[in-house]
C-alpha cells in the first residue's frame, strides 16, 4: 500500500528502520509519567506516519505504559481487578495486520531489532541520530536517507509534537480510523462475537469520570474544561438529546467509564441497555486492562446502525454535547438548562 519494494522483509539486505525509543512518548515529555490510550495513539499515528514518508520499518515498544487512573476498576461484571501499569502491544494491536497494508512494523524485543541494532553500532553511519529535524528533512538528507537507523531518542516532546505538522492538515496520512482497524485478533473475535448477540442495535459512548475534573480558580471559584458536559450526560438528558436518533425499544449498546452502579438504568424505560457487564462470558478469558476493554468497546461502536458519541469529533457526528472537544480555558460549570 505505502511501501516499496526495497523495505520489505527482513534479510532483504535494504531493510531500514525507524526507531522512537522503548516506551511511547518516551522519551520526551511523558517520561515520568504515563499518557492515556488516546495520547499515545495520537503519537504512535504520528510515528508511522513518519515511518510511512521515510519508507521504513518502524520499531514499535513491546510493551505499552497503562495510566493509573484508567486502569482501577474491576471488569464489569467479574471479580477480576486490574492493577498492571504496562501491557504488551501485541495484546492491542496485530502487528502482522498492520504490516499488511504497508507499514511494516516489529517490535523492539524482536531478535530482528536486537540482530540489526547490533549490526549498525558497528559500522559508521549506519546509526543516525535525529533530533528537530521534520520527516522531509531526513528524506532529503543523503546522511539519514541511507544509514540502516534512525534513532529519534534524542526528541524532547512527545511523539506526536515532534513529528507532526498539525497546522498542516495535509499531511496527515493515516486516519483517526487507522489503529482501531488494527486492534489485536483476539480483541476483533470478542467485539464480533458481542456483534452478534447484540444483533440489530445502537450505540453511545459517554465519556464522564476523568473529564468531569472539578478545580477553583484564583478567587475560588469552580471551573471545568467541559461546563455543559456533566448536565448534557445525565440520564435524564441523554434520553431527550437521542430520542430523535433511537427509536423507542431499540437495543442500545453503552460505552462509559461512569463508575456508578446502575448510572444507566433509567435508559431502560426507553431502550433495551448493554454494555460490556453484560458480555463477561465473552471478554473474561481475553480482557486484562482498561485499554483493551476500551478497544473492544469502540470496535462494538463502530458496528452499531446509529453511533452517538459523547463530543462531536467531525460535523456530522452525533453528540451527546455541544462543548468542544479542544478547549483552551476553564469555565464555570452549569448544571441547568435554563
Amino acid at each position: 500500500m505505502w511501501m516499496s519494494k526495497e523495505n520489505e522483509g527482513a534479510g532483504s539486505g535494504h531493510t531500514r528502520y525507524l526507531y522512537w525509543g522503548s516506551r511511547i512518548d518516551c522519551p520526551g515529555k511523558m517520561c515520568e509519567v504515563c499518557g492515556g490510550l488516546g495520547h499515545q495513539e495520537s503519537s504512535l499515528r504520528c510515528a508511522l506516519e513518519e515511518a510511512i514518508h521515510l519508507n521504513r520499518t518502524f520499531v514499535l515498544p513491546s510493551t505499552i505504559c497503562i495510566v493509573g487512573k484508567h486502569n482501577d476498576r474491576m471488569l464489569p461484571g467479574t471479580s477480576s481487578s486490574w492493577d498492571s501499569r504496562e501491557c504488551a502491544v501485541e495484546a492491542l494491536y496485530d502487528l502482522d495486520l498492520m504490516s499488511s497494508t504497508g507499514i511494516r512494523v516489529i517490535t523492539d524485543s524482536s531478535r530482528e531489532w536486537i540482530s540489526s541494532l547490533r549490526a549498525a553500532r558497528s559500522v559508521e553511519h549506519a546509526l543516525v541520530n535525529v533530533h528537530g529535524l521534520t520527516r522531509q528533512e531526513i528524506s532529503q538528507s543523503p546522511l539519514h536517507s541511507h544509514a540502516l537507523i534512525i534513532n529519534r531518542t534524542a526528541n524532547s516532546l512527545a511523539w506526536f509534537v515532534e513529528c507532526k505538522d498539525r497546522k498542516n492538515r495535509s499531511a496527515v496520512m493515516l486516519p483517526y480510523a487507522y489503529l482501531p482497524t488494527m486492534a489485536a485478533k483476539q480483541l476483533r473475535e470478542a467485539a464480533e462475537k458481542i456483534q452478534q448477540r447484540l444483533g440489530d442495535y445502537d450505540a453511545m459512548h459517554v465519556r464522564r469520570g476523568d473529564v468531569l475534573k472539578v478545580r477553583k480558580d484564583g478567587q475560588g471559584e469552580k471551573k471545568t474544561k467541559f461546563p455543559h458536559l456533566d448536565r448534557d450526560t445525565q440520564p435524564e438528558a441523554i434520553l431527550r438529546r437521542i430520542s430523535a436518533w433511537v427509536s423507542r425499544g431499540r437495543t442500545l449498546y453503552v460505552a462509559s467509564n461512569e463508575r456508578k452502579p446502575g448510572y444507566f438504568d433509567p435508559l431502560g424505560s426507553r431502550y433495551k441497555i448493554a454494555s460490556s457487564s453484560n458480555f463477561s462470558d465473552i471478554l473474561g478469558p481475553v480482557i486484562h486492562n482498561n485499554y483493551q476493554l476500551f478497544i473492544v468497546d469502540r470496535l462494538v461502536l463502530s458496528g452499531a446502525k446509529t453511533v452517538i458519541q459523547t463530543f462531536k469529533e467531525n460535523p456530522g457526528d452525533l453528540s451527546l454535547t455541544d462543548d468542544e472537544k479542544k478547549v483552551l480555558r476553564w469555565q464555570k460549570p452549569v448544571y441547568t438548562f435554563d
